[in-house]
């Protein structure tokens, strides 16, 4: 029996499309390999085999009160990167003094890159996303004041 390997970028694809589009489930399916992905539930991989692979569930948390005075928010869903090339330097660290429209961080979606640019001037307080990792729309990125 052949191996079913996870394509991480494939599942991560589906995940926004759900969330783009207010779907609740979407299913992609290449020859015996299929993939569903859900919302508000755990997200499973399966294969028509007895082995099934979990994938972990793409629930956002509960959303505080409201953002913190200051906060970027993700305009987007995809993967955020804090520098511009893997193993790279970050564009910013907490303490930079940063001006209005410089670029914070990149956020990939669908395959392209887009650069999020500092609303306005100030000190970078917190850095509340993991580089490498996805992001939702309107999640807080980062705090500068």
């Amino acid at each position: 029996m052949a191996k079913f390997d996870v394509d991480d970028a494939l599942v991560r694809k589906l995940a926004a499309l759900l969330t783009e589009t207010g779907l609740m489930e979407i299913e992609y399916e290449v020859g015996a390999q299929r993939i569903r992905v859900t919302r508000g539930g755990t997200n499973t991989v399966s294969v028509p085999a007895p082995a099934a692979t979990a994938v972990p569930s793409a629930v956002a948390a509960p959303a505080p009160e409201g953002p913190p005075a200051g906060a970027v928010m993700s305009p987007m869903v995809g993967t955020a990167y804090a520098a511009s090339t893997p193993g790279g330097s970050p564009f910013v660290k907490v303490g930079d003094r940063v001006a209005k429209g410089q670029t914070l961080l990149i956020i990939e979606a669908m395959k392209v890159m887009n650069p999020i640019a500092a609303p306005h001037g100030g000190t970078v307080q917190q850095i509340q996303f993991i580089d490498g990792h996805p992001v939702e729309y309107g999640e807080v990125l980062m705090v500068i004041a």
